[in-house]
This record gives C-alpha cells, structure tokens and sequence, in this order.
C-alpha cells in the first residue's frame, strides 16, 4: 500500500467522526444531554489521532519528502495544508474548551462548542479533499518505491510512538460504537 493510500483511510476514519461529531452537536442544540465519555472520546480522537498522529504523519515526514523534490511550501500547497493544520487546532482547542465547560453542566457552552465544531467540520472536509485530490497525486507522481516504503515505516513508527500500542484499534472501535449511536 503507498503511503499515500494511508492517508486516505486515516481520512475516511476522520469523515466519519466528523459526520458523527456534527450529529452529535445537534442533538446538543436541541437539548440533548450527551455523555462526557463520547465528548471526550470525540476530543480525544480529534487531539490525539488527526492531530498527533495523522498530520504528524504529515507535518514530519511526507510533506518535507515532498519539498525535497520541488513540491513548494511558500505559496504552494504544502503551505496551505500547515496553515489548515494550525487553524484546525485553534479550532479544537475551542471545542475542547466548550466541551470542558458543557460537561460541567453548563450548557450554555453548546453555543460555542457548535461554533467550533462547525468551523473544524467546514475546515476539515475541504482540507481532507484537497490532500486526497491535489497534493496526494502530486506525491504519488514525484515518490518513488523506495521513498514510499520508507514513509511508510516512519508512519508505523510515528503512531507507535504518538499513540501507543492498539489506540488504533481503540479509536476505530470508539469510532464504531458512536456511529451506532449517533448516526
């Protein structure tokens, strides 16, 4: 599988927690008191999985690889994705913020937390398309078969040392279990 490849599924996991974050901010609206533990859970897997993890992933091995090989930060697209990656986790340190408050008990802070999950959602799905249909294929056409192995050992290291052994696999069964409940 290329590295590439990975990213993608990493990034249909993310959709997913997305639509079930956006569902479970409406039921907020409407009144619906949600558990802390799928709170966190969302937040965690937000914090620790996409950020950590997956634009570590990113951030510390593929995109320098791409810049090795003429694909430009400044005014390029590798540029535009760290920006998006920054404005990502302004916007989750508001919603982990939001969230902190809703769970005790102030649930005037669903306001806010629906503003940044909002934002997060708008932000993330069209940085998700733009990596899997623009800067994806440019890295597939300048990385070769050496290079992409290579990456994709970094990968496997970067989430064993990030995440930990089976958080993986925890997040995907977390992932599950609330897309059952909220979707």
């Amino acid at each position: 599988m290329k590295s590439t490849k990975e990213l993608i599924q990493e990034h249909e996991g993310i959709s997913l927690m997305l639509k079930i974050l956006d569902a479970v901010v409406k039921k907020a609206e409407q009144g619906e008191k949600i558990p802390a533990d799928d709170l966190n859970g969302i937040v965690e897997f937000l914090t620790v999985f996409v950020d950590k993890c997956h634009h570590g992933k990113e951030e510390d091995f593929l995109f320098p690889e791409l810049e090795k090989l003429g694909i430009p930060r400044e005014n390029g697209p590798i540029g535009v994705m760290l920006s998006e990656h920054e404005e990502g986790r302004r916007l989750i340190a508001e919603l982990k913020s939001a969230v902190a408050a809703y769970n005790t008990g102030d649930f005037s802070a669903t306001t806010a937390m629906a503003q940044a999950a909002g934002g997060y959602i708008f932000l993330l799905n069209a940085h998700i398309n733009k990596e899997n249909n623009v800067l994806f294929v440019m890295a597939d056409n300048h990385l070769d078969t050496e290079k992409d192995d290579w990456l994709k050992e970094q990968f496997d290291i970067l989430e064993e040392e990030r995440i930990g052994p089976g958080k993986h696999d925890a997040f995907h069964a977390m992932i599950d279990r609330l897309e059952k409940i909220y979707l």
